[in-house]
């Protein structure tokens, strides 16, 4: 890396960072205002709330990043305009294109631990913070409860009916298991309780009856204890209450791919959120390619107006983002163009201005 880009990296490391430190500061200090009163209801002390907002970090950052990687570009770019060191630059040889490297070397390091943020680290804090917010920031605290008449496909001609789940997911309780062929139903199996065997990965019935259909006729049997094998496990079970925001990437991909396999519908708010996890981070780097030839040149207004500017583009993304994602959410455009819409508009236009300041 070159001195000269070397000099650019680390402006624009030292503004991202302050930005995003303020930015992730204002988000707590808001929330915390809003929430004070509860807080001093439920008396909760320093170290809990401490905990809390260091959860909530995580998913912050992953949002302001896109804001913070445009103000930091103007206010360096702008900076180097306004003090003359950018003519200077430009008038050495210095292409448009040399000069967004140190911010795009920049913006590959933020995008890089934006996608480690996205895909685990902001999934694994959510699960943290949403229990917090349900014990301590709701009138009904949540406890631990039970799912009834729960309904699940397994493989593609077997439906389980649940009556009641127990928390540990690990005991049924009246458990129907119906097989097809085709639309035609061959079998029945009615247990009282049905209970998991880890050692031998099948599930122990007890109490069950079993009805075999054949053309007109139909066999009956009894067996105190049954063992059968499923493709439903207790963590299978634990992922019925589990959240999108809740689950890695990978494991979201997973849980999404037997949704599908299963014939599962309704799935459009899953995969929005999923393809949300990939697309958020290049957000970053897309919106570099705005801020910097947007401040290439000296501007009236000076630092006031290069705020503003990065605000209304930072917040007409957010905007945007959240406004592609409803209609993914409601089937109105394609999951995957509904994460992705908004960093294609984005990086039209910052090309259409890169390509205006070359010129």
């Amino acid at each position: 890396m070159k001195i000269l880009d070397k000099y650019i990296f680390r402006q624009f490391a030292k503004a991202f960072l302050f930005t995003s430190i303020a930015f992730v500061c204002l988000f707590i200090l808001i929330h915390m205002v809003e929430k004070l009163d509860e807080f001093m209801d439920k008396n909760l002390g320093m170290l809990a709330i401490a905990q809390y907002y260091v959860l909530t970090i995580p998913s912050t950052l992953l949002i302001t990043s896109p804001v913070s990687a445009l103000l930091s570009s103007i206010l360096v770019a702008g900076k180097l305009s306004s003090s003359s060191e950018l003519p200077a630059i430009r008038s050495a040889g210095v292409s448009m294109r040399q000069l967004l490297t140190p911010f795009f070397t920049g913006g590959i390091l933020i995008l890089i631990l934006n996608l480690l943020n996205a895909g685990w680290i902001s999934p694994a804090t959510f699960s943290g913070k949403n229990t917090f917010e349900q014990n301590y920031l709701t009138r009904n605290p949540s406890m631990p409860h039970e799912n009834r008449n729960v309904h699940i496909l397994d493989n593609e001609n077997r439906i389980i009916s649940i009556g009641t789940l127990a928390p540990d997911n690990a005991k049924l309780l009246k458990v129907s298991i119906e097989e097809f062929i085709g639309t035609r139903l061959i079998s029945r199996i009615d247990a009282d309780t049905m209970r998991y065997d880890p050692e031998k990965s099948l599930w122990m019935m007890q109490n069950a009856s079993t009805r075999l259909f054949a053309a007109e006729n139909e066999e009956f049997h009894f067996t105190p204890l049954k063992s059968v094998k499923l493709g439903l496990s207790p963590k299978t079970l634990a992922e019925l209450n589990l959240q999108p925001d809740e689950m890695n990437i990978i494991r979201h991909y997973r849980y999404l791919a037997e949704k599908q396999h299963a014939g599962f519908s309704g799935l459009e708010r899953s995969m929005v959120k999923l393809h949300n996890k990939i697309a958020l981070p290049f957000a970053s780097l897309i919106i570099i390619l705005i801020g910097v030839p947007l401040s290439a040149k000296k501007k009236r207004g000076g630092l006031a107006s290069e705020i503003s500017i990065t605000l209304f583009a930072g917040f007409l993304f957010l905007g945007l983002q959240k406004t592609t994602a409803i209609a993914g959410y409601q089937g109105i455009i394609n999951p995957m163009l509904a994460a992705w819409l908004p960093n294609i508009l984005f990086l039209g236009v910052g090309y259409a201005i890169y390509k205006t300041a070359v010129d």
